[in-house]
């Protein structure tokens, strides 16, 4: 299998499940929107899919590419927790998440959407270039 192969599909396969729940649904296919209607106990059966489709999408990967994805997670548990309770945090402030407002907000030219994106790529190669500069 080529290295683009695996990429391109779940490209396709994340615009797809999207543009389905947009259309099927009226909802955004926002994991963070998701995730607390699901805890909120509302929508139950379509959230609770969307969930178990993300859990699923590993072990199909491993029956139809025979290997597991290559990952590799250098940060130590603290810094991974640490991480996550900034994206949390990041994403109820910014209204949405990255997979809410980069998929969904942007195919739908919302300006929201699209000022959120711009502010966190533009973070995301502020701290790259940062780090750079400062890991030996």
């Amino acid at each position: 299998m080529t290295p683009y192969w695996p990429s391109l599909l779940g490209g396709m396969l994340i615009g797809l499940s999207a543009t389905m729940l947009l259309l099927l649904n009226g909802r955004v296919a926002g994991i963070s929107g998701i995730l607390g209607r699901l805890a909120q106990g509302a929508q139950i059966p379509t959230n609770a899919a969307f969930v178990i489709g993300l859990i699923l999408g590993p072990l199909f990967y491993r029956l139809l590419a025979g290997n597991w994805p290559d990952v590799t997670i250098t940060a130590s548990l603290p810094v991974i927790a640490l991480a996550g309770l900034l994206v949390g945090f990041g994403t109820r402030m910014g209204s949405g998440c990255t997979s809410g407002h980069g998929i969904v907000g942007l195919a739908r030219l919302s300006p929201r959407s699209i000022a959120a994106v711009l502010t966190f790529l533009s973070a995301g190669v502020t701290t790259v270039t940062l780090m750079r500069l400062v890991s030996p």
